[in-house]
């Protein structure tokens, strides 16, 4: 049993690690900036610290006593609201975070970047050694690549081991926004159009068992990618018709139009002082596709990922459970359990998933 420091821990990524280290034994300290952030963090098994991602004090002081501390915090958006607080968190928490790693004696911090800071080219598949393309689809995408290579450099400076995951599209039970959102307007039949484009999926669980075995045996100053399986859009509405036993016609919008309407859309958005959920960075971020390979972690950390069906299947169940679907599943019962079985599976390989049963 270790004492063990992250931030996030009231989030979805970082709650799922909190939860992972309190079940194998671990003493664990999560930072709160809110009494009810505290509630959710001492939810997770965990001991609440108050503070700000940004406040090395803090920070330093949760971290006392601690053998390993995780970064999990930041802000997660392509339409930011105050795109300044996203810089600031996104690349100054996380050099924050290992400058008060430094200061409390802590050895080794697990950063949580994103696949997103690898920066692929337009239809490659990216991996920890692509050489990143030298523009942005976002502000979140400029932010996570810089905070990642400025945790790199306070720790060769500061003597603390930085090692780096990069988690694709997080998904599984507890998500809700993001690509999680778009599943969850498809089983209410609100996704009327979409476009034909790639998604790289990791599971929850997976990611969280990642951050933990970067920690045991990754290399400092090295980057993982998290990452179980790489799908079309089609493939994954598809998949999630088959699974919740409803098939609802999507309209595959050309990406001129797409463009077009965000641009229209966020515009509107602006007149009223608001910030469109659907904007040009999001747009941009879609069409471009993400294509990812897991399998450095698979090779030199141990990592099993799920595969991809079964991640959707736990997600329309915890859906259905929490009641965030809001008309009956012909192929679930509505106590959150599938009343039918898929016909097809999918088995998820790093970066690739292959159909079977067709």
């Amino acid at each position: 049993m270790a004492r063990v420091f992250l931030t996030g821990a009231s989030g979805f990524v970082g709650g799922a690690l909190a939860r992972r280290l309190a079940e194998r034994g671990d003493d664990v300290v999560g930072l709160a900036r809110s009494e009810v952030a505290a509630a959710t963090v001492e939810g997770h098994g965990a001991e609440a610290v108050r503070g700000h991602a940004l406040d090395q004090d803090a920070l330093a002081a949760g971290m006392a006593g601690c053998a390993l501390a995780f970064h999990v915090a930041g802000v997660n958006s392509h339409c930011p609201a105050d795109p300044d607080e996203l810089l600031r968190v996104n690349v100054g928490g996380a050099e924050t975070a290992v400058r008060a790693a430094a200061s409390a004696g802590v050895p080794r911090l697990v950063l949580t970047s994103s696949a997103a800071s690898v920066g692929e080219p337009f239809g490659t598949v990216g991996r920890e050694d692509t050489p990143h393309r030298g523009t942005y689809l976002s502000l979140y995408d400029r932010s996570k690549h810089e905070g990642e290579r400025a945790a790199f450099a306070a720790g060769r400076r500061l003597g603390v081991e930085v090692v780096a995951v990069n988690p694709s599209s997080v998904q599984g039970p507890g998500r809700t926004g993001g690509n999680g959102k778009i599943i969850l307007a498809y089983l209410n039949g609100k996704l009327p159009a979409f476009v034909d484009t790639f998604v790289s999926v990791v599971d929850v669980d997976d990611c969280a068992e990642g951050h933990l075995l970067a920690a045991e045996h990754g290399r400092a100053g090295e980057r993982y990618v998290l990452n179980g399986a790489t799908i079309s859009s089609a493939e994954a509405l598809e998949l999630v018709s088959e699974l919740a036993g409803v098939r609802e016609p999507v309209r595959m919008v050309p990406p001129t139009l797409a463009r077009a309407l965000a641009l229209l859309g966020d515009g509107a958005y602006r007149v009223r002082g608001r910030v469109s959920p659907v904007c040009p960075a999001r747009v941009r971020t879609i069409l471009h596709g993400h294509r990812y390979d897991g399998s450095r972690a698979t090779r030199e950390l141990g990592l099993a990922y799920t595969p991809v069906a079964e991640t959707f299947r736990r997600t329309i169940s915890w859906a259905v459970a929490e009641g965030l679907v809001t008309r009956p599943l012909p192929g679930w019962a509505q106590a959150g359990e599938p009343g039918g079985r898929s016909g097809r599976t999918l088995t998820a390989s790093a970066g690739r998933v292959s159909p079977r049963g067709r």
